[in-house]
């Protein structure tokens, strides 16, 4: 049993999709496999984190001049629901308590608090001290599935305005835009996501 669930949890973390989708991080796909993740939870990081590597690389060209951590964007969109190794029933319900136990996790294997915050807040962007790396990791969080959360993308437009002190209505139409071009592609990671099962 153990031999299949591993075999499956490697072509989630592994496996070609329809559109081609990036691999996690060496030590996030180590992590995993060490923890024996659910395979549909590995099928749903690889989706978020190759959304956040547009997102961190679109930011990098159009912000040239704006310092934004990409390691840590694409560490915390790889990471952020794998408190769900703990919480496997919150990969087909509703739940949070894989949020603070996901940054415990990271913490227990060594990561740094700045590596490991993303667990617990990818579903908060609300707060005064919320950074554009938290922002773009739950930005990814959503529009992987052609999710689009207008709170979280004001706040994202805010900040990237501000950095820049380009017009927030300038910075909203070229968000969108991107916004709109990575919804487009859900379908496909819905589907590799819905290929791999939350147990077996």
């Amino acid at each position: 049993m153990t031999s299949i669930r591993s075999d499956v949890l490697s072509r989630a973390l592994d496996a070609p999709a329809e559109s081609p989708l990036r691999p996690l991080p060496f030590e996030v796909a180590e992590l995993l496999r060490s923890l024996g993740a659910p395979p549909r939870l590995a099928a749903h990081l690889r989706a978020v984190h190759d959304v956040a590597v547009e997102l961190a690389d679109w930011v990098a060209d159009r912000y040239p001049e704006l310092a934004v951590d990409r390691d840590a964007v694409l560490f915390g969109a790889a990471t952020h629901d794998v408190g769900k190794t703990l919480h496997p029933e919150e990969l087909s319900g509703p739940g949070s308590a894989h949020e603070a136990a996901g940054r415990d996790l990271l913490l227990e294997h060594g990561f740094t608090p700045g590596l490991a915050r993303f667990a617990a807040t990818h579903a908060s962007w609300d707060g005064a001290d919320v950074t554009i790396e938290e922002l773009l990791v739950s930005s990814a969080d959503k529009v992987w599935k052609d999710k689009r959360v207008p709170d979280l993308e004001d706040r994202l437009v805010q900040a990237l305005a501000a950095a820049t002190g380009r017009a927030p209505w300038e910075e909203y139409l070229a968000l969108d835009d991107l916004l709109t071009r990575l919804g487009a592609d859900a379908a496909h990671r819905l589907a590799f996501q819905a290929a791999f099962p939350i147990d077996q």
